[in-house]
């Protein structure tokens, strides 16, 4: 497999883990790019550009750009907290402040942060939503502000998986007037000079590469990771709250369909290339290459402060939230205990290390089964930390 790219000294072992993630896990095409101190040390790409590709495919690129499932979620977060950061939005006040409609059902007293923190206790639909229902913001946030909610908001945590997108999307376009996608193109990438959409433009579609699911190698080496048997009855169990969470959208959408791309879904659907994942999460920590920050110190702060830990009643393990980021621990490992960040299920995964001032995207075109920690991509993080001992 010929890896194209650059890594600066000393970070060489992550060019070698990114090799070995292609010849012993069955990596199909993915990139790989970290900053340091806002300046790029690691960009790296191999493999074909479609899971599906063949001999003769063509080959990830440079600005290669793949579907980031739940990787989204981290940029969505930062779109509220800048929000928040501009005096535009006070994350104690109650949601129906802004947005009155969700008041009904018991969900008069959650808070915007319970929204961000996965406190709200609406990460199910009792109708699901098709794929074309979904897609459409007004249906999606009717949806969600008529849902009682499973437990008294603020009291419990439960990953959203799918209900996050019309929980923030409609909350930022209440207080803003402007669709998510438009305010995130407008207000984050575009500035930042970061490669990420949420709501594919139709000039963009031809980068980014088709998904879809990929085994790992029985050669990989190791034993096979099974989850718990707790875990694994919650996704067998059609009334549990793990499956009822992700079957919020029901059947599940055609990630390679250019309709659902188009579509702006900031819990699941944001397109990026490795780069613009990474660029995007330097700029919440620092200026990159000499550019605009995105948050404060405070924001910092305010982002990676833990806010919810425990048992997660949808991912049923324990989880650590700050205000719409996964934080380092078990279920979700970072780089180091300051850590903030996000998965894609199956995948993708960014984060930011302000002590270290590392910022790191990976994007992949093969999902696995697993939410929250891929081993090819914690074998990236690992050989991260590897070049900063």
């Amino acid at each position: 497999m010929d890896v194209n790219g650059t890594v600066a000294g000393g970070f060489e072992p992550v060019g070698e883990a990114f090799a070995a993630n292609f010849a012993r896990l069955g990596e199909r095409g993915a990139a790989v790019t970290v900053y340091r101190d806002g300046h790029r040390v690691v960009n790296l790409w191999a493999g074909s550009r479609d899971i599906d590709g063949g001999a003769g495919a063509a080959p990830w690129e440079s600005g290669t750009a793949q579907i980031v499932r739940s990787a989204t979620k981290g940029v969505a977060a930062a779109a509220l907290l800048l929000l928040h950061q501009r005096g535009e939005l006070d994350l104690d006040a109650p949601v129906g402040t802004y947005w009155p409609e969700f008041k009904a059902a018991g969900k008069d007293r959650t808070r915007v942060w319970h929204l961000l923190a996965h406190r709200a206790g609406v990460p199910v639909l009792d109708r699901p939503l098709t794929p074309a229902e979904a897609a459409d913001p007004d249906l999606g946030a009717a949806a969600v502000a008529a849902q009682a909610p499973v437990w008294e908001p603020g009291t419990d945590h439960g990953y959203h998986a799918q209900t996050y997108s019309w929980l923030t999307g409609e909350l930022l376009r209440r207080v803003t007037g402007r669709p998510v996608g438009a305010w995130i193109a407008e207000e984050i990438a575009g500035p930042v000079g970061a490669e990420l959409w949420l709501g594919l433009p139709e000039a963009e579609r031809a980068r980014a590469g088709r998904v879809g699911p990929a085994e790992a190698p029985e050669t990989a080496g190791g034993p096979r990771i099974r989850p718990k048997r707790a875990v694994a009855e919650a996704y067998a169990d059609p009334d549990s709250l793990t499956r009822r969470a992700f079957a919020a959208i029901t059947p599940l959408p055609d990630e390679n369909d250019p309709g659902y791309r188009a579509a702006a879904l900031p819990a699941s659907n944001g397109i990026a290339t490795a780069d613009g994942l990474a660029r995007f999460y330097a700029a919440l920590i620092g200026e990159v290459d000499g550019g605009r920050r995105l948050f404060d110190q405070d924001t910092m702060e305010l982002a990676r402060a833990e806010r919810s830990a425990g048992p997660d009643r949808v991912l049923v393990a324990g989880t650590r939230f700050g205000l719409g980021y996964m934080l380092h621990g078990a279920a979700s490992p970072l780089l180091s205990s300051g850590s903030f960040g996000h998965p894609g299920r199956g995948g993708a995964l960014a984060f930011a290390d302000p002590e270290s001032g590392i910022a790191f995207g990976y994007v992949t075109n093969g999902f696995r089964a697993g939410v929250t920690a891929d081993p090819r991509a914690q074998a990236l993080v690992r050989a991260v930390r590897t070049a900063l001992a």
